[in-house]
C-alpha cells in the first residue's frame, strides 16, 4: 500500500527527486564535501589537484599575484576545491590567525577556471570557507579584495561580507591593526571585508 495517496504521478516522481536531492545535500555534507548543484561538488584539496590547482592560477591572475597564489597552496591553512565528475574548476585558499588571543579566519584566495565562472563556483566556495573557518573557532572571517574586482565584490557581498574601512577594524584590534593587515596580506587597492 502506497504510504502517499495523495501523491499521485506525476507528483510523486517530483516528490521523490526533490526529496533525494535534499538528502543527497545533507549527507554529503556530513561526509565533509557540498554539493553546489548536481554538477559540482566542494571537498578539501588533495595532493593530486596541485596540477589543476596550478593552472586555474595561472588562468586567473597576473603573473606577480600568481607567484604569490601559487606559494600559498603549499603554505600552512586549508584549501578547498570545487570539481565536476572528474576536474577540478576553482579553489579557495583558507588561513587562520590570532590577533591578541583570539583566532580569526580569512578567505586568502578564490579563484575559478574561466570556462566555469559565473556558475555559483565562486560562492559556494566563500559559503563553505567560511562555514569551514567558523567552524575551527575563528571569532570573524575576513577577506581583501581588489577594489576594481566587481565580480569578486559581488560574490563576497552575496555571502554576507560587508566592507570595513580602517577605523572599523582600529576599534577591532587597536594598534595591532598592522598585525592584521599583515596577516591577511593586504596590498594596495584592495578593500578589508568581514563577514557578518
Amino acid at each position: 500500500m502506497d504510504s502517499h495517496p495523495h501523491l499521485q504521478p506525476p507528483f510523486k516522481p517530483i516528490f521523490l527527486l526533490i526529496l533525494y536531492a535534499f538528502t543527497s545535500i545533507f549527507i554529503t555534507t556530513i561526509m565533509g564535501s557540498v554539493i553546489v548543484d548536481s554538477k559540482f561538488t566542494v571537498r578539501p584539496a588533495k595532493p593530486n589537484d596541485r596540477l589543476n590547482l596550478e593552472q586555474i592560477v595561472d588562468l586567473s591572475f597576473s603573473r606577480f599575484l600568481g607567484y604569490f597564489a601559487k606559494h600559498s597552496l603549499h603554505d600552512e591553512g586549508q584549501v578547498l576545491v570545487t570539481e565536476t565528475e572528474t576536474t577540478v574548476v576553482g579553489f579557495a585558499k583558507l588561513i587562520e590567525f590570532y590577533v591578541y588571543e583570539d583566532m580569526f579566519g580569512c578567505v586568502l584566495w578564490v579563484a575559478v577556471h574561466p570556462k566555469f565562472r559565473r556558475k555559483g563556483v565562486a560562492s559556494a566556495l566563500v559559503e563553505a570557507g567560511t562555514k569551514w573557518l567558523k567552524q575551527e573557532g575563528a571569532k570573524s572571517v575576513f577577506a581583501s579584495i581588489q577594489r576594481r574586482n566587481t565580480a569578486s565584490l559581488s560574490v563576497f557581498d552575496k555571502q554576507g561580507f560587508r566592507r570595513r574601512g580602517f577605523l572599523d577594524l582600529y576599534r577591532l584590534f587597536s594598534w595591532r591593526v598592522f598585525v592584521f593587515y599583515w596577516a591577511i596580506w593586504l596590498a594596495p587597492g584592495e578593500v578589508v571585508l568581514m563577514h557578518s
